[in-house]
């Protein structure tokens, strides 16, 4: 289903497209050697961030393809961390979700607020039958995020990116699983 995307609204915060001007936060996050080393991107200078959100821009979400919707404390304004999702271009009806809160707003729930959100987007507006969630298998904060929107582990696996090995795990939610999500 295509529709035009319409910012998410949960009690404290804002979840909109992300825009080339919010590039130099999330640039400064996510070159935290904390925070990169569970990410998929692999530049993350400002440009390069800046690259990705007008990449991105050019994408419907549920499409193919990463879209990436910053996260904003609707109190304060503040750009707090980014979601995305991106459609699985051989397997329809799933819908990829990726999560990310900067450190000097992580323990508050921001990302399970967030993931929430993004979670019923996908199943109500996109479609979706499966909601999937990847993430090292050291990142146990980002487990149990996964595991708060009420996905469950269903694969651990080995990788290698670059050559070198890496240990991941995939969250699932099913559309009939969904109870726990919103």
């Amino acid at each position: 289903m295509r529709t035009a995307f319409e910012p998410l609204v949960t009690e404290r915060l804002l979840l909109r497209r992300s825009v080339p001007e919010d590039a130099e936060a999330i640039s400064a996050y996510r070159s935290d050697p904390d925070v990169h080393r569970y990410q998929g991107w692999q530049r993350t200078d400002v440009e390069s961030v800046r690259a990705e959100i007008e990449e991105m821009a050019r994408r419907e979400p549920g499409d193919p393809g990463w879209v990436q919707l910053s996260v904003i404390e609707r109190a304060t304004g503040r750009l707090v961390g980014d979601v995305g999702l991106c459609g699985v271009a051989h397997e329809p009806g799933v819908v990829k979700v990726g999560y990310t809160i900067a450190p000097a707003y992580q323990g508050r729930g921001y990302g399970t607020e967030a993931m929430r959100a993004l979670v019923a987007y996908a199943f109500d507006v996109l479609g979706a039958e499966v909601v999937r969630a990847y993430a090292d298998a050291d990142n146990i904060a980002s487990h149990r995020v996964a595991e708060k929107v009420g996905m469950r582990l269903v694969e651990r696996f080995r990788a290698f990116d670059d050559g070198e090995e890496w240990w991941g795990v995939r969250y699932e939610l099913r559309r009939g699983e969904r109870r726990s999500a919103t």
